[in-house]
């Protein structure tokens, strides 16, 4: 045992056995003992995944940048600026062609099966066997569900679940491997497909973030690296920060295509995702959820035979609202925010029964076989429950003209009659949450709402974090709408709408963008105080007791995700205590070895190198003179930029910013590059390609103001520098994470990982 670090109470010991690291952590507190204040415990990296590299959100202004900004009139300025809002319209189009596909597939499964069902329901309700029908429906669910299962089980694991918590991290600059590919996007489009035509409590609508986001990538690339096809469009938007901007309004689109809101998409994209801003990009966003949700109703409007008829603006339509019946008094708000602490905690339990479940999965479910199996066990029981929860449910409604469900079940109800439960189970949850708005008061009886709520509750709970691509807002917002209706049932008063969003606020804390997105699809504003209100309740509420449910499930991913602010007890640490350090350095000019070498050093595996120089006949130590990153350097030595072939070769090409562009985003290895022995002893030249004025911070610099530098401008790499400019240490994102998670995130990480 090596004691690395410890107070006078020994609080921290580190063991190493055969290579692994074991942390040991004790209830106490570090105390430093000089100035007497509570001290951070150092945290152990192998908890943060090393899969997880940060993104360069900083553009590296080296010389050759310089030299092509400098070059470009402002005409050229003018022609990039409406190359943007082109993408943002593409983006627009091609996502609400995604929206409409998945809408137009899900109506024609799920009717299909619903359809058969029935029919086979029917038919044995009158001459016995109603197991036959059971079995039916689960079957049917399966094959649905092993479909999808497999294709994100075997083929694309990235796909699985909303895609919400991978883009929040990747517009937070972690980078995500395969979260913006196209094969991601077809797994994610065909999967969701078949999750929610096999009738498991998901959404279509959180997929389509990840799709639009997935969609935006792409697009604005101006290239396929998956197909291998360059269309050599949009080059200057080849890199992160150019791509960054394009993936939040690919998520703002999605919000607009599921919900017809483009006013929630914008804000959902500030709220929940974007971690950068500015005005002009809050324009463009905008404009590519208009043409998102336009170009979804236009071609719905087509299918359903009534063109230029734009009256269907999401994918989910939660209908018209007369302003008659959604009138409120003063004195409800109180009932609405005690609806809204209801939410908060049932949100809250939520969370922390799919946390418990996750650790689970993440511990017993891991391979690809088990979770398939999984996702069919949940299939088989979903159609089970919700089939005994009809058969048993006496809660029989007259069948009037007014009432418009679309497969209304009759079971052992009388003629003209039909089984209510049925309408809330045997449906899509989109047309359930439409029929808990809009169905008449006296359409369903308390107990009847209260069964299913408790039933579909615990359903959605085991449903979330399976190997299917689904989303969590539609069985969130129909659980709020069926105890919403029972309040409002046993308050002697019908009003649904306030509290649908309370339980979802309580699960993913969302309050701006779904106070919008509630009022944009309702088509009415009447009801946007007391929404306003109902979710804010529940995301205090919640907060008290448990994190959201994306944070929870990017916590468990062990990704390094940055909050917006510091640890509230942090001033006391400094840019020196969080660094990493020794630091792995270039001279200005170095040798191609010694550059290999530190490139395949895969113990280290560091992706920012400073670049000093060294005072010639003095012993003094190397100051900072520039950054260079892992990806430029292999793109060096991939095109032999070396200082001795470039004397001797007078007609080489000058390298050029477009060769870094062209090898983006996916730079080869080092283990692809061959150097030979006699250019080994070459020397690369650095000084032309660094970043000569990268960010840095004094070694006494508190650690909230290295946060909200390294937070704010969406750095990689921070270098921490003495009085002299030598660098003594670099920051990166990794280390700021780890001490933000503080004791109890990482314990929770090696419970998870144990």
């Amino acid at each position: 045992m090596r004691l690395l670090r410890s107070d006078s109470g020994g609080h921290f010991i580190q063991a190493t056995v055969r290579g692994d690291v074991l942390m040991l952590f004790f209830p106490r507190p570090l105390q430093d003992p000089i100035r007497g204040r509570p001290k951070e415990i150092p945290h152990n990296e192998k908890l943060l995944s090393l899969k997880y590299e940060s993104l360069d959100y900083d553009n590296i202004e080296n010389q050759l940048f310089l030299e092509e900004e400098r070059r470009m009139s402002h005409m050229g300025f003018r022609c990039l600026e409406i190359s943007r809002w082109v993408i943002c319209g593409l983006i627009g189009i091609l996502t609400g062609l995604i929206a409409c596909f998945i809408d137009i597939m899900v109506e024609k499964l799920a009717g299909c099966k619903y359809q058969v069902i029935k029919e086979n329901i029917e038919k044995f309700t009158e001459v016995g066997g109603l197991s036959i029908s059971l079995i039916l429906w689960a079957v049917l669910n399966c094959a649905f569900v092993l479909v999808g299962g497999i294709m994100v089980a075997y083929i694309e694991p990235i796909a699985a679940g909303s895609g919400i918590p991978q883009i929040k991290c990747y517009l937070n600059g972690v980078k995500i491997p395969r979260v913006v590919r196209l094969k991601t996007l077809l797994v994610k489009v065909l999967g969701v497909i078949c999750s929610v035509a096999g009738g498991l409590a998901v959404g279509k609508e959180g997929p389509m973030i990840h799709s639009g986001a997935v969609v935006a990538a792409g697009v604005s690339q101006g290239r396929s690296t998956s197909l291998k096809r360059d269309f050599k469009m949009f080059e200057y938007f080849r890199r992160d920060t150019e791509k960054r901007d394009f993936v939040s309004a690919g998520a703002a689109a999605g919000v607009s295509a599921a919900f017809g809101a483009p006013v929630g998409g914008v804000l959902f994209s500030l709220e929940e995702g974007a971690s950068f801003w500015n005005q002009m990009l809050t324009w463009r966003i905008f404009f590519a959820s208009m043409i998102s949700t336009f170009t979804l109703n236009f071609f719905l409007s087509i299918y359903h035979g009534k063109p230029g008829d734009l009256s269907n603006p999401g994918l989910i339509n939660f209908g018209r609202f007369e302003s008659d019946s959604v009138a409120y008094y003063y004195y409800e708000l109180p009932l609405f925010m005690g609806m809204g602490a209801i939410g908060g905690l049932l949100g809250a339990l939520f969370n922390s029964i799919n946390y418990w479940l996750t650790i689970f999965r993440i511990r017993y479910v891991h391979r690809p076989c088990l979770q398939v199996m999984e996702a069919l066990l949940v299939a088989a029981v979903t159609a089970t429950v919700s089939f005994t929860m009809i058969y048993f449910s006496n809660d029989c409604q007259p069948l009037g003209p007014e009432h418009n469900e679309e497969y209304p079940l009759q079971l052992f109800c009388a003629d003209g009659e039909y089984n209510s439960m049925a309408t809330a189970f045997f449906n899509t949850p989109e047309r359930s949450v439409r029929s808990l708005f809009h169905n008449q008061p006296g359409s369903y009886n308390p107990l009847t709402l209260g069964l299913f709520t408790l039933t579909y509750f615990f359903l959605a709970c085991w449903t979330y974090g399976l190997a299917v691509s689904a989303g969590v807002f539609i069985p969130s917002l129909l659980i709020g709408a069926a105890w919403g209706r029972l309040c409002g049932i046993l308050l002697a008063s019908f009003t649904p709408t306030s509290p649908v969003g309370a339980p979802h606020s309580g699960i993913v804390r969302m309050t701006l963008s779904l106070t919008v997105i509630m009022v944009e699809a309702t088509g009415n504003v009447t009801y946007g105080l007391p929404i306003m209100l109902v979710l804010m309740t529940a995301k205090i509420v919640g907060d008290y007791f448990q994190e959201g449910l994306y944070d929870i499930h990017i916590k468990l991913q062990s990704v390094p995700f940055l909050h917006w602010e510091a640890p509230a007890t942090s001033h006391w640490l400094t840019a020196r205590e969080v660094m990493s350090s020794p630091v792995t350095c270039f001279n200005r000019i170095e040798k191609v070895g010694t550059i290999v070498d530190v490139l395949s050093n895969t113990s280290t595996n560091h992706n920012g190198f400073p670049v000093v120089v060294q005072v010639l006949d003095s012993d003094e130590p190397a100051k900072l003179c520039g950054l260079i990153l892992r990806s430029q350097l292999i793109v060096l030595l991939k095109h032999k930029v070396f200082v001795e072939l470039a004397r001797s070769r007078l007609s080489q090409r000058k390298l050029q910013l477009k060769d870094f562009r062209d090898a983006y985003p996916r730079f080869p290895p080092i283990q692809s590059i061959h150097v030979s022995q006699d250019e080994r002893e070459c020397m690369m030249d650095l000084t032309e390609f660094m970043n000569a004025t990268p960010y840095t911070v004094p070694q006494d610099t508190s650690l909230p103001r290295v946060f909200k530098l390294f937070r704010a401008l969406g750095l990689r790499h921070l270098v921490v520098v003495d009085d002299e400019n030598r660098v003594i240490g670099l920051v990166t994102r990794k280390d700021l994470a780890r001490y933000h998670l503080g004791k109890h995130g990482l314990e929770e990480l090696q419970l998870a990982q144990t």
